[in-house]
């Protein structure tokens, strides 16, 4: 299982999901452009020395991330599903997509994922942060497929 972010636009978030990464064990694609510099001391800040554990990729564009990871499936965390993400069945290999803070992902992107799924919230709120919609996602995908790291 691997957890991907689409061009993603805040250090912090990107720190946190790299921090999240390691503490789980699963790798983390980063999908360019991003909305800062890679070498942006906000990641390391949030990141910490969590960053020396988990393994990163960063890719060009989708395309080349796409290619990457085939035959994976693609599961993208959406606020346009109707499907939520804890009706949905995870296999080991899955990618959890997840799209910019600003702007989620283009259509072009939505329609070459497998699925696209939800995390229930309340209506009169539009989103979750970044990094907390990852770590619900992953927790719930992990769990599913008995991938949880042992305590």
């Amino acid at each position: 299982m691997r957890v991907a972010l689409f061009e993603p636009e805040i250090a912090g978030n990107v720190g946190a999901v790299l921090r999240l990464g390691a503490c789980l064990g699963v790798p983390i694609d980063l999908i360019e452009p991003m909305g800062f510099a890679w070498d942006d001391r906000r990641v390391r800040r949030t990141a910490m020395d969590y960053i020396d554990h988990v393994a990163v990729t960063r890719h060009a564009d989708f395309p080349a991330f796409r290619a990457s990871i085939a035959p994976a499936r693609m599961v993208l965390f959406t606020t346009k599903a109707s499907r939520s993400a804890y009706d949905f069945r995870y296999q080991p290999n899955d990618v959890l997509l997840f799209g910019k803070e600003s702007a989620g992902v283009p259509a072009a992107v939505a329609q070459a994922c497998f699925e696209r799924v939800r995390l229930p919230i309340r209506p009169e709120v539009r989103s979750m942060n970044l990094a907390t919609a990852a770590a619900l996602g992953l927790g719930e995908a992990l769990r599913q497929t008995g991938m949880l790291p042992d305590t």
